[in-house]
């Protein structure tokens, strides 16, 4: 009996015998672009863009950002305060809008003697990330050891209840200190699991180059702020109107830095809503 496979590479043999160069040439080409077909990135909003309007009405802004197309949103230090009672109220609001809350920004509290808090308000409303924000000021590389000591400690707490530590850069992340930047110690002094979180507008204020930071960090950097910057409007710049390279990020991020999901930051704009709408459908023409 003959192999139906030895049958079929016979055919598909012939088959390309008969394929003109160009023919071949353009199946080559599209060959990479069927491979990434179905992989869908959300876009979410760090809900800091829209604080004025959050601290007015929160479960109204929520609704408003879900109206625009946003696909998840990440809560700031100030959700940490609610009650579980709270966060199941807001849970059933953004299931009952289609988002998702993939990760939630935090203070030094949710690191330390805070983490039971943080597992089951995060539990709660459905994160993956709990992200620090920032460890306020830090003078010198034994202290930035330290935040990566408690990074570290963090995690595998976290990681009982299904949950990832994760850290959020500022600008001076990325700016040498004694020799260093602290970003890096960071990245050496925690386990793989601990998602750095990229805010790429800060690092590109700083003088660094986000895509290489990336492709030192491969699967790391599981989130990244979409935040823009330019020498003349600083953080007041919208997305798309600034110089970072976000076509180069994006293909860095997805090819090398393991991201899930996007997250739009716009930190000062005299209004909030008109700011973050006009930075999502911008990143709907960059994003392709």
């Amino acid at each position: 009996m003959v192999d139906q496979r030895i049958c079929d590479w016979d055919r598909m043999r012939t088959i390309v015998k008969l394929m003109t160069r160009r023919e071949i040439l353009s199946l080559a080409a599209a060959t990479p672009l069927l491979r990434g077909a179905g992989k869908h990135y959300p876009i979410g909003l760090e809900l800091y863009s829209v604080r004025h309007e959050l601290e007015k009405d929160l479960e109204g802004t929520v609704r408003a950002v879900a109206k625009m197309g946003y696909e998840t949103v990440e809560f700031y230090s100030p959700y940490f305060s609610w009650t579980p009672e709270k966060a199941k109220q807001i849970r059933k609001l953004i299931d009952d809008l289609g988002v998702k809350c993939l990760s939630t920004h935090n203070d030094s509290g949710a690191f330390t003697d805070g983490m039971s808090k943080a597992i089951e308000l995060n539990g709660i409303l459905g994160a993956k990330y709990v992200v620090w924000a920032s460890p306020g000021a830090i003078k010198d590389l034994d202290g930035w050891k330290r935040v990566a000591d408690t990074l570290s400690k963090a995690s595998e707490r976290f990681a009982t209840a299904d949950l990832r530590a994760g850290y959020h850069n500022h600008q001076h992340e990325f700016e040498p200190l004694e020799g260093k930047r602290p970003m890096e110690v960071i990245a050496a002094g925690t386990p793989k699991n601990v998602m750095l979180q990229l805010d790429v507008g800060h690092c590109v204020a700083s003088g660094a180059d986000p895509v290489a930071w990336i492709n030192q960090n491969p699967g790391r950097i599981n989130s990244l702020h979409l935040k823009e910057w330019s020498p003349e409007r600083q953080f007041k710049t919208l997305l798309g109107e600034g110089i970072v390279p976000w076509k180069k990020v994006f293909a860095a991020a997805e090819k090398t830095g393991g991201a899930e999901f996007y997250l739009v930051e716009q930190e000062d704009a005299p209004d909030e809503f008109e700011a973050v709408r006009k930075c999502l459908a911008e990143y709907r023409k960059i994003h392709r």
